[in-house]
């Protein structure tokens, strides 16, 4: 029978679930209870939080969940790295050189590097994303 962990200052302390079997360090967190942070002067409308990151020990990638304002919007820029986003709730616009495209919750988005892009809010509700990077 599996025992139950319990989560201590955002570690989860697992109890074995066999013998030998152990999962220790893990983060286990809301994305509510992580500060939210202003995303910066290109922006407009747009809340971060970093839910995982170099702070918790991830040594490759960071994840962050994004909260966008309807007419919000990310800076449109490009940079070396990948991005990899789900789209949580509400509608996002992506824009890239090509153009726009819109698209709703359950929506997977691959950014490769240096690809020009942008994310709005044109809903009438809060644009919630899932977006992870490399360590860069």
């Amino acid at each position: 029978m599996r025992e139950r962990g319990t989560v201590a200052a955002g570690r989860l302390r697992l109890t074995p679930l066999t013998k030998g079997m152990y999962n220790s360090g893990m983060k286990v967190v809301h994305y509510s209870e992580v500060p939210g942070e202003d995303a910066g002067e290109e922006t407009s409308g747009v809340t971060i939080r970093w839910v995982i990151s170099a702070e918790d020990g991830a040594p490759n990638y960071y994840m962050r969940v994004f909260e966008i304002t309807p007419g919000g919007h990310t800076p449109l820029h490009r940079h070396a790295w990948e991005h990899e986003i789900y789209i949580l709730d509400g509608e996002a616009e992506l824009v890239s050189e090509e153009g726009s495209s819109r698209v709703g919750p359950g929506t997977a988005i691959f950014i490769p590097g240096e690809e020009l892009h942008q994310i709005r809010n044109p809903g009438e509700s809060l644009l919630r994303l899932i977006c992870t990077i490399p360590k860069t």
